[in-house]
């Protein structure tokens, strides 16, 4: 597709700003959750949005799924969501024969919306999903269409009727982004924007094709040893009881980041790296994905509850 990895670096470099600014003619603000749901789309992870109704994560996702040009799917996640209404289901059709109905998972961008208001049964049913990137139906395997993204949001504030993520669910997100209040200035040009007749027009700037070569070409991006050691080193500080471990990490975790926390800041730094001009990721790269990929991995004690201690501070501190 492009010459070399240089010269398919630049254009990375170029596909992303020109996706940004697609993103920009509908969303105001917001920089930094567009740059960590484009830095997992190119290095093919999953994000979970999370924050209070109305800050336009929807309206995100829908724009983003616009300007890359893919097929699109919207699931409302509700307590009487079961399995087969997300991947699909077995249909006898007109010969009597059992046929495969697709659900609503056959597509490149799943926004799964409101996804902790469905119990762990139907939850279970995106696990094989967002790791294999396919599904299995009555013992039959059908591969999901790809690139394949799952992007998830969910309200932090109304608890009733809502059901906590299973950890092993939470895992599989390579970020969780947290979506806060636009600023006054921001949100004056909301209002503006979406009080009046103007409607923008948003083109899709990169193709399912090139996004997947993308990807291949961040897997290539070479690495130091030492950004390497870092990243593995990071993780294994969250583990309370563990050799690495901090003194704060023993006095306020349960629970530390497994190896796909590993696996994802490696990944997290080459995009990052690469959407910043540079050949190969270092040490600040690593850290500039840290706290969304952390974030959710880590567990609070009571005592680090009790004492105010958050997970952001916990992670600013291993920092």
């Amino acid at each position: 597709m492009y010459g070399s990895d240089k010269e398919a670096l630049e254009a990375l470099n170029g596909k992303h700003q020109a996706l940004v600014s697609e993103i920009g003619k509908v969303i105001v603000g917001q920089e930094h959750v567009i740059k960590e749901v484009t830095t997992a789309i190119f290095a093919g992870g999953h994000v979970l949005l999370v924050g209070v109704p109305g800050l336009a994560k929807t309206l995100l996702v829908n724009t983003i799924a616009q300007a890359l040009g893919l097929s699109f799917n919207r699931i409302q996640f509700t307590p009487d969501l079961m399995p087969s209404d997300i991947v699909g289901s077995e249909i006898l059709d007109e010969s009597r024969q059992f046929k495969f109905m697709k659900g609503p998972l056959f597509a490149n961008i799943v926004l799964a919306d409101e996804i902790n208001r469905t119990p762990p049964k139907t939850q279970s049913a995106l696990l094989e999903a967002m790791q294999e990137r396919s599904v299995t139906v009555a013992g039959q395997h059908y591969p999901l269409p790809g690139p394949f993204f799952v992007l998830a949001t969910q309200n932090p504030i109304e608890q009733e009727g809502t059901y906590p993520l299973p950890e092993a669910q939470l895992d599989r997100f390579m970020f969780n982004t947290w979506v806060d209040y636009p600023t006054y200035a921001e949100e004056l040009s909301v209002v503006k924007a979406t009080t009046a007749d103007a409607e923008a027009d948003v083109q899709d700037v990169i193709s399912g094709e090139e996004i997947a070569y993308f990807q291949q070409l961040i897997r290539r991006m070479p690495i130091a040893d030492n950004v390497l050691e870092y990243a593995v080193g990071l993780v294994g500080k969250t583990r309370p009881g563990r050799e690495r471990a901090t003194a704060e990490v023993n006095a306020y975790l349960s629970w530390g980041a497994g190896p796909r926390a590993s696996q994802y800041l490696v990944v997290g730094a080459k995009v990052n790296a690469a959407l910043n001009g540079k050949y190969s990721p270092d040490i600040e790269d690593v850290k500039a994905v840290a706290t969304p990929i952390l974030r959710h991995r880590i567990v609070r004690n009571y005592k680090a509850e009790a004492e105010g201690h958050t997970v952001e501070s916990i992670i600013s501190g291993l920092l």
